[in-house]
């Protein structure tokens, strides 16, 4: 079961004066609005003065600058045209011939559907020390370039800043099912929830937030998953006619927008994750959920926050186009982390791995080194070249 998975994801993971730039990319623009800075947005306003100071020390050699980088945006900053952009793009992806191995993957009908089998057969690759922020990092930025380069889309991949939604996910912008949403909740069928197994506080259970069925609204209301389920959430679930799961099992999207699971991503659980872990292992391992202290870490939240099949299945998640939103805010928390101490953060990862060390995603991405996916600013060959605002 998918909760189950996450608990052993944590295990794998242990196992294996304002400046001129501070100013330009100040977050005040936003306190007027409905959604004014919170305790987060604060501490990267905060941050930003000993980044730029970093940068002044160790320039990119690709020209890579905070006056350059692309700004990725929180999904409710976005104006109505920009949201409606983003969805359309990743509607154009779900049209496009997929490149994945058709042999290995028969079930991949799309390009949307190759990132669900990279994530998929990419399990370890993605989660195992020390590879869970930087190759999830190549992973959404991979993502990000075919939506720009191969669907037209002007923009950059969208944050879901999980304090926004967290009181009432299901009537929030993001999850409402009007057009400019990323689509609504799933129909309502009768399910007892998502065991824990006795994991973490609050619920034994995660319950029913009412939801678990087909979604009918929003842009994605039509969508149709391809591959899987490894994880079944939600009842009536097809079982993929391959024992591998990458066979072709057509079926809807499902959701059940958890109001429940949300109420861990308010954002003092993502400030707490940041100053009150000063190493990266501690970092990674209470961002993943800290079992001895009962606590689900925001990673395990955010994804229950969407829950359904694929987005509650540890596997097949990125078959939920919400998934990338989710993993930008914590690439975005990995950040912000690292910008409390760049000369020491930006050079860090769990457990040390050797500097030859590498992420290889398959078809996805070309190879990386593993320290060079470290710097949002130069990194991966002077490839990425972007800032969260």
């Amino acid at each position: 079961m998918i909760f189950t998975a996450l608990i052993l994801l944590s295990a794998i993971v242990v196992a294996a004066g304002a400046g001129p730039a501070e100013k330009k990319f100040s977050l005040n623009w936003r306190t007027d609005g409905p959604y004014p800075l919170d305790s987060v947005d604060e501490l990267q306003e905060a941050s930003l003065s000993n980044f730029a100071a970093y940068l002044a020390k160790h320039p990119s050699a690709s020209n890579c600058t905070l006056e350059n980088a692309a700004r990725r945006m929180e999904w409710h900053d976005f104006t109505l045209a920009q949201r409606q952009e983003y969805t359309k793009a990743v509607l154009r992806l779900q049209s496009k011939a997929p490149i994945a191995p058709k042999k290995q993957f028969p079930g991949s009908m799309n390009r949307f559907d190759d990132f669900v089998a990279t994530h998929e057969s990419q399990v370890s690759e993605l989660h195992s020390t020390p590879h869970l922020l930087p190759a999830h990092r190549l992973y959404i930025w991979a993502y990000e370039k075919a939506l720009r380069d191969e669907c037209g889309y002007t923009g950059y991949q969208p944050y879901w800043n999980w304090d926004r939604t967290a009181a009432d996910p299901i009537n929030s912008p993001l999850f409402n099912g009007d057009e400019y949403s990323m689509g609504g909740n799933g129909l309502p069928v009768k399910y007892a929830g998502v065991p824990t197994d006795g994991f973490a506080k609050p619920y034994d259970i995660i319950p029913s937030a009412g939801g678990g069925g087909c979604v009918t609204k929003g842009p994605f209301a039509n969508m149709t998953v391809s591959l899987g389920p490894f994880d079944k959430t939600v009842p009536n679930l097809p079982n993929n006619p391959r024992s591998d799961g990458y066979g072709h099992n057509p079926r809807c999207l499902k959701r059940d927008v958890n109001k429940y699971a949300a109420a861990v991503t308010t954002a003092n659980y993502s400030y707490a994750l940041i100053t009150q872990n000063p190493s990266i292992d501690d970092f990674q391992n209470v961002l993943l959920g800290t079992p001895a202290k009962n606590d689900w870490g925001v990673h395990i939240g955010g994804h229950y926050t969407i829950g359904g099949d694929p987005g509650g299945d540890f596997y097949s998640s990125p078959g939920d186009p919400v998934f990338y939103a989710h993993h930008g805010m914590i690439d975005r928390l990995w950040w912000i982390w690292q910008m409390q101490d760049p000369e020491k953060r930006m050079s860090v990862l769990p457990s040390n791995p050797p500097a030859t060390d590498t992420v290889d995603l398959g078809f996805a991405a070309k190879v990386a080194k593993t320290y060079d996916l470290n710097n949002n600013i130069g990194g991966y060959d002077g490839q990425f070249c972007f800032i969260y605002v």
